[in-house]
């Protein structure tokens, strides 16, 4: 690398968007791909300096900060996903609806919303590839990873404030479509039963009804009656690990393609259907535009393959 190729210090000017948002978080956002030890390193020999001085990593960013960035080899950052990738590529035609504020994307079953435990990327990993400039892209909400639908992501700090405190106050609504074994009671409508959630030796979380969980509550509705299955409409008024699937075994109807809550005959019925995936689907989302003070409401059509399955439970039902 020539003198002239080397990096040189930046200086940023912390706007709205960034600000309250801890310094650390910043820079991991900042210089994508670098490792974690390297930004702390950054930090604890005071390379990356506010307004002249040096911070902790827990500081927080104020409006109008001056944060200097130090020169960072190209060398010292590990490679992010690459754009090329299919699944990656095809998260640009899956979003729904973009405004300066957000993104809303309609996430493919299989695609976890972010990397980790074994897994190299995610959806928003796969969102930061695509679009390198960004100078903000945070998860606001999270989808189990055999989950498909809508999804939705941050493109302003203020925004996900906005959008985590309406969160808390209860006031996002979100609409699943689930396919479960059995007849569900018309009468079945709120499924009210505590949540508690364990973490295996393998990593594994396990999430079952326990009277020291935390409170969570599901509401079921019943949109098609099958001979052996159902369709239901669920909309989580709590927002629990694997709180639909919980409930609905809880109910006595697991999901139909849920390898975690399921049983003999979910699987026996998922097979017989041609259904190879969990059968749960974030079909819309409700939530006031931070912007514009505006209701929105986005929906996620159902996949093909779920469609495909519902044909099938249809044709054995004329059958």
């Amino acid at each position: 690398m020539s003198a002239s190729d080397a990096p040189a210090v930046r200086f940023v000017t912390i706007d709205d968007g960034r600000a309250g948002q801890r310094i650390d978080n910043f820079l991991l956002t900042l210089l994508k791909g670098v490792p974690k030890s390297r930004i702390y390193k950054l930090l604890r020999t005071g390379e990356v300096r506010v307004n002249k001085g040096r911070i902790k990593a827990e500081y927080r960013l104020e409006l109008g900060d001056l944060v200097r960035i130090p020169p960072v080899r190209v060398s010292e950052a590990e490679p992010g996903p690459n754009p090329g990738l299919r699944k990656i590529q095809a998260l640009d035609d899956a979003v729904l609806l973009e405004t300066d504020g957000y993104i809303v994307i309609n996430k493919p079953a299989g695609m976890a919303v972010h990397g980790g435990s074994g897994v190299s990327y995610g959806v928003i990993e796969g969102l930061r590839a695509l679009r390198p400039d960004a100078p903000f892209l945070e998860l606001v909400h999270r989808l189990d990873r055999d989950t498909s639908g809508c999804l939705l992501v941050a493109k302003k700090r203020s925004a996900l404030r906005a959008f985590h405190e309406a969160l808390r106050e209860k006031d996002m609504d979100k609409v699943y479509q689930a396919l479960v074994i059995g007849k569900w009671s018309a009468r079945k409508q709120l499924i009210n039963a505590p949540l508690l959630k364990n973490e295996l030796q393998s990593g594994e979380r396990v999430v079952r009804v326990h009277a020291e969980g935390k409170e969570s509550q599901t509401r079921f509705a019943v949109l098609e009656n099958f001979p052996s299955c159902t369709l239901v409409e669920a909309s989580p008024l709590t927002g629990r690990t694997h709180q639909i699937r919980v409930h609905a075994a809880h109910a006595g109807h697991p999901l139909l393609g849920d390898d975690k809550y399921g049983n003999d005959e979910t699987v026996a019925l998922a097979g017989k259907l041609g259904l190879k995936r969990l059968f749960l689907h974030a079909a819309s989302l409700s939530f006031v535009d931070p912007a514009s003070g505006k209701e929105v409401t986005v929906n996620a059509p159902l996949p093909e393959e779920l469609d495909v399955v519902l044909a099938s439970a249809r044709t054995q039902t004329n059958g």
